[in-house]
């Protein structure tokens, strides 16, 4: 071959090797220069900006109060969740999804085990959002025993697939969580039949790798427009149907019960829980395996005005997959904390449509305005708090 042209062809490859790695470095330093902002409509390297909640102006009179949480908020608040249905979202709560991003924002949190003693957390959203967009994450599958907690909201159900449809010959008939949901027409926000902008993979939520399934991450106001879509908003009849929690003021005598203590299950101490009261702001603070729980969106601690153990019995595992299930309809007893004070209660809850009411000596028990947790407990096992 001519000495000249073997010259032209080495010169060729060498600038397209060249050109190439330039438009590699170029492109890669847009991709990481979009990757520092958040948005539902940004790819799956959206990068988790820390957010503060919005102050509500002094000023403006706080006249409208939240059926789930207590709280009194201004008109425009009760504009926008009047128009809506709660919330429902189901949240991880593995050591690899630590911290999550969201729950502070609900109004009020279920938890309970999984499978393998390892909990999920179902945060119940209306009020607290109402002027805001929250990210939520990592967001999981359903659970039976959830789903008939959802029903008593007559809720939106936002999740990712779940344990069993009908015609599944490996689930259990009792946990048959997707089964449930169809044949109870509960208004299902199944992640597999949303579109990108509602929910996503967040593959940089944490600032370590994790594995896919710990990745997923829904918008709510998103969720919001895919529920009027479906013509799902509350036309009115979510509010003269659902029966509201009962709120008081925090007590002026406080108590002397200033840490709880529980497993779900004994051999994991990392899913281990205790709540410390915070006297002077009637707070209690979350602690998950020893640790203090934050919420990544925000930085700030998780605090709750009143935690619920509501102590259930416990079925499983059930089938191959180890699902679990738990009672959550029918009556038991349950330790109601608030204003540094232990309750002895009873809880009641006659059909999963219906609202779960805790008693004490015949009359419900008036919840202290803010979030409320309500652990669900195997009904074998100690609770732990100083008398």
């Amino acid at each position: 071959m001519n000495k000249k042209i073997i010259i032209y062809i080495a010169l060729a490859i060498t600038l397209f090797v060249s050109s190439a790695g330039l438009s590699w470095g170029i492109a890669t330093l847009v991709s990481n220069k979009e990757a520092k902002v958040l948005s539902p409509e940004g790819s799956d390297v959206v990068k988790n900006e820390k957010v503060k909640k919005p102050k509500i102006d002094p000023s403006i009179p706080r006249t409208e109060e939240c059926p789930l949480n207590g709280l009194m908020y201004p008109k425009d608040y009760k504009a926008i969740w009047s128009t809506r249905r709660p919330l429902a979202v189901m949240i991880e709560n593995s050591l690899d999804s630590r911290p999550l991003s969201g729950l502070s924002s609900a109004d009020l949190v279920y938890e309970a085990v999984a499978e393998g003693g390892i909990t999920r957390q179902m945060g119940m959203f209306l009020c607290d959002l109402a002027t805001q967009e929250v990210m939520l994450a990592p967001v999981r599958s359903a659970r039976i025993y959830y789903t008939k907690l959802v029903t008593e909201y007559d809720a939106l159900y936002n999740h990712v697939g779940g344990a069993g449809n009908c015609d599944d010959p490996t689930v259990d008939e009792r946990a048959k969580a997707l089964c449930f949901i169809r044949r109870n027409k509960i208004k299902d926000l199944d992640q597999f039949g949303l579109d990108f902008k509602a929910c996503h993979r967040l593959t940089n939520r944490l600032d370590k790798e994790v594995a896919y399934e710990h990745t997923m991450a829904c918008f709510t106001e998103q969720l919001y427009k895919v529920a009027v879509k479906r013509d799902w908003q509350n036309k009115g009849e979510w509010d003269k149907s659902f029966v509201k929690w009962k709120f008081k003021e925090d007590g002026t005598e406080k108590g002397n019960v200033t840490e709880i203590g529980f497993d779900f299950w004994k051999n994991k101490p990392d899913y281990s829980v205790s709540w410390k009261y915070d006297a002077p702001t009637n707070n209690y603070l979350r602690f998950n395996g020893g640790e203090p729980v934050i919420d990544l969106n925000t930085d700030e601690p998780i605090r709750a005005k009143n935690v619920i153990v509501q102590l259930v019995r416990e079925f499983g595992p059930l089938d191959e997959h180890f699902h679990m299930d738990y009672q959550v309809v029918g009556t038991g007893k349950a330790l109601v904390f608030q204003d540094g004070k232990a309750i002895n209660a009873t809880w009641i809850k006659a059909t999963p449509a219906l609202r779960t009411k805790y008693m004490d000596s015949g009359k419900e028990l008036l919840l202290n305005r803010g979030q409320t947790w309500i652990e669900l407990i195997p009904d074998g096992n100690q609770i732990e708090y100083n008398k």
